[in-house]
């Protein structure tokens, strides 16, 4: 029987009522894979990082049922509607219509927060709008009023922001011996746009060559902060006499210019820019609380509207588990200060109900900690991902296929354990789960398992299990199989006794008050806790600004709100001195654009531009090393500008990309590619993936170090010119180490990790432990916020957070070797901890 006849034969032995089936799926590392897994189940695909999970999950049955959808929908609205890739498969049967809750941040916007996500906040402003008590003089207010992102809500002088910017006057001229032209305005842009606004400035008659200083000071306000913007003619190269003479004659001038302010460029550039216009400018703008509506982002007269003794600015300030308890009586028709008219106590009761049954669906899946007013910018992956799984259970939708990305990533287990009623709720309520997943927990809970692999990239992209989760015992090529089933395993490093401490005192910050921490140096500390309990706090705030001037962590481009840090308030009394660096190594992409990429970010391909600019023929045609780079005009391709790929915009249908037709997908042109290397272009070099390039350049030492740091994170499968924006947060992580590794090491490091483990598989966590532990090895200190105990069972020593989450957390409730907080009586870790110790048998020999 031929491979199509197989396939057909496959897909007619089971009831497409029941199951789901997918036949000849190649989307990206797939291999053609066939298979079939039972509807109204839940379904787990698991396996090594980069083994085509995700491709599986979304990018092949979730991109096909929307790709299903949208031919439902009429032509002029699917433009309207965020379209995904239409997926590489022959056919898939038994597929109902899907709902991905992915770990992305699409949608989080900065004026979006948990209460409009979750449509808490729709009901909320209906109640103060119903119900409120407004004081005298206030007339009856719309639902609408009490919304920041409404006009008859939003505080007129913030806009509904609840922050205000203000320019820095002393900083925009630090040095006033300068001439204008000599640069004294240091906030004006570079370039041409500089040279624009000095050649109005002239036209205009001021002396842009004298010094500052000896301007008036009429001249230099106006200059700095005027709001008037004059246009004038511009005449290149004529002085102030010989223009007068132009304009007199009618001559054509070459451009009209219009002058802008310092002052007005700043606040135009700094709330219209990119973040890395605005990470420019930051140094020229203070953003403070608005002082007309303190923060609260509303106008007087909606925050004068009170309900059970609070503004709805208030309401939305208070943590989910506070707001609940507040709000209960009412829905329980106990409160004391229920309307007494029939229709409207009704409508509280009723309001007040809804409110408190989506509060409670939150306070399951762990987020009693969180606020209402916190914005989703703010929220970690897994917090938003949750937020939007409580907003489905509240649906209550039918016949639905969820596909879920990670949902336990961040999760304590405690909080963990209480996440899976939440999604089997789901299958009761008759929908059908399919979950990307690492967690061993949640796997082990699975009514069915897919297992991609069996390894990444490349390597992967099959079906290595398709059954009962108890059949994978049986499966010697399974990767995961070892992790689920085995009782006892040795331990990845051999643990020591601290001799020496960082000591903090008297540490103040978010939910953190006044807490004395002792941190270990040359020993690595994981902070344990469930969600909301501080550890992030402590790691990601706290440290940093206690050690900012040792922190030499490359900054990524952030939001206004995230770099909005908290006061920290504390001192360090002992071990400040025991480090020279501190680095902070988190999920964020190492680039915004496909222009970024593996190569570039590890430095190593300036190596290889330079190998290939020492060849014959490059030498020959007169090439150096920035020939062979795909971001400058001389050698990519001119059509795609070196990205590869050719972006289409089409109206009525998903924005497409297609390699580009002439370099196809090479992004060089023709005769940069005429140069080899080791019969080799710099294209072919590109499309290696990092253990192929391992033997291509296993005799250069510097590139050598780069490509086995990052083998030994496990990220062999990845190819060198593969985009940033391909690669998951748990790959960013890893490229970030990877890029530290392969330093010369200068004097002792502290090192941050934030929940290094998050979409690691558990044999890649096996890998990044022991690169860990090499740091630790050679003298650095690793300190990492984490909720997978097999990885606390590793540490060196635990600091464990709590006792609960919010204002209920902020303590230390245990401190000391894993053995140690494993037997604490206070703590929500202890008994996961010793029960993972259990099976940890000792320290691996040396």
């Amino acid at each position: 029987m031929s491979s199509e006849e197989n396939k057909n034969a496959n897909m007619q032995q089971h009831d497409i009522s029941t199951s789901v089936s997918v036949l000849g799926a190649r989307t990206h590392n797939l291999r053609d894979v066939s298979f079939t897994f039972p509807r109204n189940s839940m379904v787990v695909f698991t396996g090594i990082s980069g083994s085509g999970k995700s491709s599986l999950a979304f990018d092949t049955l979730y991109a096909e049922a929307q790709r299903r959808f949208m031919e439902s929908v009429a032509p002029h609205a699917r433009r309207l509607i965020e379209q995904t890739s239409a997926p590489d498969v022959d056919g898939i049967d038994g597929l109902p219509p899907a709902v991905a809750l992915q770990q992305s941040r699409a949608g989080a916007q900065e004026r979006s927060t948990v209460g409009s996500l979750t449509r808490i906040s729709v009901t909320l402003r209906l109640l103060f709008s119903r119900a409120g008590i407004r004081p005298a003089g206030i007339p009856f207010l719309p639902a609408e009023s009490f919304s920041p992102n409404n006009p008859q809500g939003a505080c007129p002088t913030c806009q509904g922001m609840g922050m205000v910017h203000e320019v820095k006057s002393d900083a925009l001229v630090p040095d006033g011996s300068l001439s204008i032209r000599e640069g004294a305005i240091a906030s004006w842009p570079n370039g041409w746009q500089a040279k624009n606004l000095r050649t109005i400035l002239d036209a205009l008659g001021y002396d842009i060559d004298a010094p500052w200083h000896t301007l008036s000071e009429r001249d230099r306000e106006w200059i700095l902060f005027t709001d008037e913007q004059p246009s004038v003619p511009i005449f290149m190269g004529l002085n102030a006499e010989q223009r007068r003479e132009a304009i007199a004659t009618g001559t054509e001038p070459a451009y009209t210019g219009t002058y802008t302010s310092a002052r007005k460029y700043l606040l135009q550039s700094y709330s219209g820019g990119k973040e890395s216009v605005k990470k420019r400018l930051s140094r020229f703008i203070s953003v403070a609380p608005c002082t007309e509506c303190h923060g609260k982002r509303l106008n007087q007269n909606t925050l004068s509207v009170t309900f059970a003794g609070h503004d709805i600015a208030e309401m939305g300030e208070l943590t989910i588990t506070q707001l609940k308890t507040l709000l209960l009586p009412f829905a329980y028709a106990r409160a004391q200060y229920l309307p007494k008219e029939a229709a409207l106590r009704e409508a509280v009761i009723k309001m007040t109900a809804d409110i408190c049954g989506r509060l409670e669906q939150l306070e399951k899946l762990g987020l009693g900690h969180l606020s209402l007013g916190r914005r989703s910018t703010m929220l970690s992956s897994g917090e938003l991902q949750r937020t939007r799984l409580a907003t489905q259970l509240i649906s209550r939708l039918f016949g639905v296929l969820y596909v879920l990305d990670e949902p336990a990533a961040g999760l304590h287990p405690e909080d963990v354990r209480a996440l899976i009623p939440s999604l089997r709720s789901l299958l009761e309520a008759g929908n059908s789960l399919v979950i990307v997943e690492h967690n061993l927990d949640v796997i082990a809970e699975a009514d069915w398992l897919t297992e991609v692999g069996p390894g990444p990239g490349r390597l992967g992209g099959e079906i290595v299990y398709n059954g009962v989760p108890s059949g994978l015992a049986q499966v010697a090529r399974s990767p995961t199989a070892g992790y689920l089933f085995g009782e006892s395993y040795t331990g990845l490093r051999r643990r020591r006794l601290p001799e020496r401490w960082l000591k903090l005192e008297q540490v103040t910050c978010n939910n953190i008050n006044s807490l004395d921490v002792q941190i270990p140096l040359e020993r690595m500390t994981v902070i344990t806790g469930i969600s909301g309990s501080g550890k992030s706090t402590l790691l990601a705030r706290v440290l940093p600004v206690l050690l900012q001037q040792l922190d030499k962590t490359p900054q990524d481009e952030e939001s206004e709100e995230e770099t909005r840090v908290p006061d920290v308030q504390g001192k360090i009394i002992a071990g400040e001195n025991a480090f020279s660096r501190l680095i902070r190594i988190d999920q964020r992409p190492i680039g915004r654009t496909p222009r970024s990429n593996l190569a570039t970010y590890t430095g190593f391909f300036d190596a290889v531009r330079k190998l290939f600019a020492e060849t014959d023929e490059a030498k020959a045609r007169g090439f150096d090393a920035s020939r062979f780079s795909f971001n400058l005009p001389a050698g990519r391709c001119p059509v795609c500008e070196g990205q590869g790929q050719i972006t289409i915009e089409l109206m009525f249908m998903p924005q497409a990309s297609a390699p580009c037709s002439t370099c196809c997908g090479r992004r060089y042109n023709d005769e940069t590619l005429e140069v080899r290397w080791k019969n080799r272009t710099i294209a072919d070099v590109l499309a290696l993936n990092v253990d192929e390039a391992i033997t291509v350049f296993r005799r250069h030492e510097t590139i050598q170090r780069s490509l086995t740091a990052l083998a030994s994170l496990g990220l062999g499968y990845l190819t060198l010119g593969q985009p940033a924006t391909e690669l998951s947060g748990g790959e960013c992580q890893r490229i970030k180490l990877a890029w530290e590794l392969q330093r010369v090491q200068r004097g002792k490091t502290l090192y941050l990790l934030d929940e290094p483990s998050t979409g690691l598989h558990p044999a890649d966590m096996d890998k990044l432990m022991r690169v860990l532990d090499r740091l630790v090895q050679r003298g650095d200190t690793v300190v990492m916020a984490e909720h997978d105990m097999r990885i606390a069972s590793e540490a060196d020593w635990i600091l464990d957070l709590g006792p609960g989450s919010g204002e209920n957390g902020g303590h230390i409730v245990a401190a000391g070797t894993p053995e140690e907080v494993s037997h604490s009586q206070n703590s929500v870790t202890a008994p996961y901890l010793s029960s993972r110790l259990k099976k940890r048998i000792g320290d691996p020999e040396e």
